[in-house]
């Protein structure tokens, strides 16, 4: 069985609760996989300097913004996650007509953290990843694992003013802009005739294979997607179900709102099973630019039982060390070729302890209902001091330079709360 799933969603006025972008995914990957929120501060490189991405080396950029990532704790990329300058990415899972490649070259989830660290726009992360695209391609296996599984990749990318859609299928790609209003994607293509910025060569290409006569209006997803398959029809639902929920609160859109959705099990989008959402993002980033985004991250599997913690871009930010997963350095069986031969042990302080009180919630139903009312509550409290800094701004650095660190704590005493 292969996943299905990962849901992204964005939201611009006039749809949200005031002057504000509100990004949101959740990360659906096998139930056995472990993700960390980790944080890497902005840097300047020399010329000539290159970057080990997952599998391949490509040359540095000579500065990078600093980032905060949500990522699969065996590769470099991630599957989520916001920089300095607010611009928020997460990418999907896309399969159609055009064969995905095996073989080693930039992940999607690479292409995310290459966009956050060298982009301080939107559109400018598009023109990241598509230059980088065509210069590496996409590639190679997208699971811990001695396998062929590969997919294309969709990505939503948003900063203070937009929000840009991205597809590719190969070295192919489609993108469209969005300036207001609200979106979600779910693994299948979604760009139709509105394509704002497109590769030279996408319609020759298209007409070449045969899936466009280049005379009728030039459909993007019509022309890549498969006709029909479960996977897409699956997709399909978890869209459908998604955009609605979102169109409910239309006009009023929060971070609450968009934990709502990500906590949405019988729509399919909290996904169970053996492949489940084992991490989960939401960020709020005011249009103002004198005031300073918030980004929330779960580090943990099943947002219904995890707690949304907050980070807030300052200076001196230490790295995240409850949800930072233990390095084995060139050892790392994910580093050596042949690669996958074992799998070590990536449990990050945060995710054990959760790991002990979820599996406690099944065979102790009345005390693990207490437990999530005490995540709750923190998670509440940490909301309406949020809604400070995004109102006023930040003050007094000192009060936020800890703040992931300092909420994983306290959820980690949440979980033994007696009262």
């Amino acid at each position: 069985m292969f996943p299905t799933s990962c849901d992204t969603f964005v939201a611009l006025p006039p749809s949200t609760a005031g002057p504000r972008v509100v990004f949101a995914k959740n990360s659906d990957r096998p139930e056995d996989e472990v993700q960390e929120v980790v944080y890497f501060p902005a840097g300047h490189h020399e010329p000539g300097d290159k970057v080990q991405c997952t599998y391949i080396e490509v040359d540095q950029a000579p500065h990078t913004h600093a980032v905060v990532l949500s990522r699969p704790a065996w590769l470099w990329g991630a599957e989520m996650g916001a920089n300095e300058h607010q611009v928020c990415i997460g990418n999907e899972a896309v399969w159609g007509r055009e064969s995905s490649d095996v073989e080693e070259a930039l992940l999607g989830m690479d292409l995310v953290r290459l966009g956050l660290e060298r982009a301080d726009t939107a559109e400018g992360a598009v023109q990241v990843i598509t230059d980088l695209l065509g210069k590496h391609g996409q590639g190679g296996p997208c699971m811990e694992d001695d396998c062929s599984f590969t997919y294309h990749n969709s990505f939503l990318i948003s900063d203070r003013t937009e929000a840009w859609i991205l597809e590719t299928a190969g070295q192919y790609w489609a993108a469209e802009r969005m300036k207001d209003g609200s979106r979600n994607i779910s693994n299948e293509y979604s760009i139709g005739t509105s394509v704002d910025k497109e590769h030279p060569g996408l319609r020759e290409y298209a007409r070449a294979r045969g899936w466009w006569d280049g005379t009728a209006v030039f459909n993007f997803s019509q022309v890549f997607s498969y006709k029909t398959t479960a996977r897409i029809e699956a997709a399909g639902t978890r869209y459908c179900e998604g955009k609605r929920m979102m169109e409910k609160s239309d006009g009023h859109i929060t971070a609450q709102t968009m934990m709502e959705i990500l906590r949405d099990k019988e729509s399919g989008i909290n996904m169970e099973g053996a492949f489940l959402t084992t991490g989960s993002m939401v960020s709020v980033v005011p249009r103002d630019p004198t005031l300073p985004g918030v980004h929330y991250f779960t580090g943990t599997p099943d947002p219904e039982r995890s707690v949304f913690k907050p980070f807030i871009f300052v200076d001196d930010i230490k790295q995240l060390k409850h949800t930072c997963s233990p390095c084995y350095g060139p050892d790392d069986p994910a580093k050596q070729k042949p690669r996958f031969k074992s799998k070590p042990d990536r449990k990050h302080p945060l995710f054990i302890k959760h790991q002990i009180t979820t599996d406690f919630f099944e065979t102790h139903k009345e005390r693990g209902e207490k437990v999530i009312r005490n995540m709750r509550e923190l998670e509440r409290e940490k909301m309406a001091q949020m809604e400070t800094f995004l109102v006023e701004g930040v003050k007094d650095t000192t009060l936020v330079v800890n703040l992931f660190s300092d909420t994983a704590e306290q959820e980690m005493k949440a979980y033994s709360k007696n009262d």
